[in-house]
């Protein structure tokens, strides 16, 4: 396998470290420690416990990867409401 194939993951965040590493949890496998890809710092995109990402890895080092995309939640956020502008009387 050349240096440069990756293959993509699913998994859930299981636990939060420091210095924008993870502890992912993937499907049917072991725990896996990952880092955050730069476009996701860069955008300042937050990760919690219980997000579904997903990881790339290199055949070299299964225990280690980078997590390149979080995937949104199926429950819809709720609306954020603004303040009403009410003028006095």
């Amino acid at each position: 396998m050349p240096k440069e194939d990756l293959f993509e993951l699913d998994g859930v965040v299981s636990e939060i470290l420091p210095g924008g590493q993870f502890r992912v949890q993937l499907e049917g496998l072991e725990p896996v420690l990952v880092y955050t890809a730069g476009k996701m710092r860069k955008n300042r995109i937050r990760t919690m416990v219980g997000d579904r990402v997903t990881i790339e890895m290199t055949s070299y080092d299964p225990s280690r990867g980078r997590l390149v995309y979080r995937h949104k939640s199926e429950a819809p956020q709720p609306a954020q409401s603004r303040p009403v502008y009410r003028p006095r009387r």
